[in-house]
């Protein structure tokens, strides 16, 4: 795992036991990424439910209920998907409060308006049913050699930049919207 994201990984894990919230991914362009960046802390496994790696289409639909509809228009690449991913491995983590699903197109050979588009997806138990957002970010085409994170091509630096930005998207979640847990 890069340098820079272990804080953020432990941050992350901090706020995932103070606010004793359990925690399912859904990852497509990351590849489980995300999971695996989260697993190294010891003991997240109270609070770390796991991870649908999900890169296929017709695994989107087998292990997430993905429509095919939905897959062909508006694609795979869209927040429409990023909603239904983290709706989708939600209802099928019963003990998990929250979901994160990340879905995209890091290259190469991406089409130019798809070109580091990733849509990041958070669905959450409430009492009155599953709440859920989902974020566009485009990630930078800048050198990845001046990022400060491994990896020998633009798409591997994506890759950890899309970690980066689920990881913050995390964070940010479980410090300004925290879950009702008298459920």
């Amino acid at each position: 795992m890069p340098q820079p994201l272990t804080s953020l990984v432990t941050q992350v894990a901090e706020l995932l036991k103070s606010t004793v919230t359990r925690v399912v991914f859904a990852e497509s362009c990351t590849a489980g990424l995300v999971s695996a960046s989260l697993g190294r802390i010891p003991g997240i496994s109270e609070f770390h439910c796991g991870s649908a790696v999900v890169y296929r289409l017709d695994t989107k639909t087998q292990w997430l209920g993905i429509s095919p509809a939905l897959l062909e228009d508006p694609g795979p690449v869209s927040s429409e998907v990023g909603r239904a991913m983290a709706i989708g491995v939600l209802e099928r983590t019963p003990e998990a409060r929250m979901s994160v699903a990340i879905t995209g197109h890091l290259g190469p050979n991406a089409p130019p308006h798809q070109d580091g588009l990733v849509f990041v997806g958070v669905a959450r138990r409430q009492p009155d049913g599953i709440h859920v957002d989902c974020t566009r970010h485009v990630l930078s085409t800048q050198p990845f050699d001046q990022a400060g994170l491994p990896g020998d091509s633009v798409r591997e630096w994506r890759q950890w930049k899309a970690v980066e930005v689920v990881l913050e998207t995390l964070r940010n979640e479980l410090i300004n919207k925290p879950l009702n847990h008298s459920m």
